[in-house]
């Protein structure tokens, strides 16, 4: 199947280390043009969507993502995020976006303590996003998570306003989709394992969809996730008449 294409940039942090599996299904699976974004640059190129991935950025050090938050690149996707643009953040991506506020709440040490790695379940929450519209609601997505610090925590306020504005697109359950405390990996607060911010253009999730998204390897429902970004940026293209990319 083809796809339009689009222009994605992968952030690379020291100690990214999952940047060059979405660089790879993103250019090979999808045919997207994709670039790495060192994280010193001080322009994202003119990219539609920036990705920032998986891996232990600076060590982990402080809290992860506490010092990424602060590398040069961030003022842009910050700005890039401020002003419409897709972001989205993967395990310690979503740490990242969490620390430098584009998304609420926090990500603590999962509730056994242990570092985690394997395949779950999750449940669409919300199929109406730009993030997940190749989706059904309460559809169940087989896709892995690797993390150690992935217990999504927010206020009880905060948590009531996600719920109430759909900005919660992914919730850890059982096969049948049932939401229950044994289909919980990490202990996060109802369960949820992705987030929206409320202008829907900034996402953050634990799992990894990059790792779900080669049929040579495995199961391959993460390429819902991209799919739907990718087609979500040729719709707001056609509707607007212009590309991203001039804006930038």
């Amino acid at each position: 199947m083809s796809y339009p294409k689009q222009k994605f940039g992968v952030v690379v942090f020291p100690g990214s280390n999952c940047d060059h599996d979405a660089y790879y299904v993103l250019k090979s699976i999808f045919k997207q043009d994709t670039r790495f974004l060192w994280h010193k640059d001080s322009s994202l190129d003119g990219v539609d969507a920036v990705i920032l991935p998986g891996g232990f950025s600076y060590g982990d050090y402080l809290r992860c993502g506490a010092i990424a938050r602060f590398s040069p690149i961030m003022k842009e996707v910050t700005a890039f995020a401020n002003d419409g643009g897709i972001v989205i953040g993967i395990c310690n991506g979503f740490q990242v976006l969490c620390e430098a506020g584009l998304l609420p709440g926090a990500l603590l040490r999962n509730e056994c303590l242990t570092f985690i790695c394997k395949f779950v379940d999750l449940r669409v929450e919300n199929s109406e996003t730009r993030f997940t519209s190749e989706c059904k609601t309460g559809e169940v997505l087989h896709i892995p998570i690797a993390h150690g610090e992935g217990n999504y925590f927010a206020d009880d306020d905060t948590l009531e306003r996600l719920e109430k504005n759909g900005q919660i697109l992914f919730r850890y359950c059982s096969p049948d989709g049932s939401i229950t405390k044994e289909s919980n990996p990490n202990g996060s607060s109802g369960n949820i394992a992705g987030i929206m911010n409320a202008t829907g253009n900034v996402m953050g999730l634990m799992p990894h969809p990059e790792r779900a998204a080669d049929p040579l390897i495995g199961p391959i429902d993460g390429q819902k996730i991209f799919q739907s970004v990718i087609k979500s940026i040729t719709k707001y293209e056609q509707a607007n008449n212009y590309s991203i990319v001039e804006r930038s």
